[in-house]
């Protein structure tokens, strides 16, 4: 702060840390992946994503935005003799929490919800250190159904997030149609709960 020349918005930031930041503040939805160069196709799988996300880290740390670091890839937990490989694991230092990742290819099930939320439940009991917060984890997708997340997770869930990914950046007609079927399930949202 003494060396910057904008006192007034580091001390804005540091005010803003100091009331403390919500997971949904720092979780972002889409994330565009353009950097990795890889198209759409039905012989892309997710080790392809991943091993372009390892490839990119510095990039795809700037796309996540602020505040990670990377831990862990493909993380090997074992549990009842059997084996599971979480993606990717960061930690978020303003957040103070672990951060899971599981890549999907497809569309979003209830599933990958129950797998993630095993990872979470894992880390939350095996893993973090003392002054630690809960874990997030983040079903990073290629599409997503609203009503699978709003079913499959609890009304007050702040720790299991979906968010899709885009390989490459939307055309202008391509965000009007995403801002528009956003806006339609707001205004969808706002009439039930008007109703009730």
């Amino acid at each position: 702060m003494l060396s910057s020349q904008d006192k007034d918005s580091v001390r804005n930031e540091i005010q803003k840390l100091e009331k403390g930041i919500d997971a949904k503040d720092i979780i972002r939805d889409p994330y565009v992946l353009e950097f990795l160069g890889l198209d759409q196709t039905p012989n892309l799988y997710e080790k392809d994503i991943e091993q372009g996300l390892i490839n990119h880290l510095q990039k795809f740390l700037l796309e996540l935005g602020r505040g990670f670091s990377f831990v862990s890839r493909q993380q090997h937990i074992t549990f009842d003799g059997e084996h599971y490989y979480i993606d990717l694991v960061f930690y978020n230092y303003i957040l103070k929490c672990f951060v899971i990742i599981d890549l999907k290819i497809g569309k979003l099930t209830h599933q990958d919800i129950g797998q993630m939320q095993m990872y979470v439940n894992y880390y939350t009991r095996e893993l973090m250190n003392d002054g630690d917060n809960l874990p997030i984890g983040i079903v990073l997708c290629a599409d997503k159904s609203e009503s699978v997340v709003k079913y499959t997770l609890p009304e007050d869930n702040n720790q299991i997030f979906a968010s899709k990914y885009k390989l490459y950046m939307p055309t202008e007609d391509e965000l009007k149609r995403e801002l528009a079927k956003e806006q339609a399930l707001l205004e969808t949202e706002k009439h039930l709960q008007e109703e009730e």
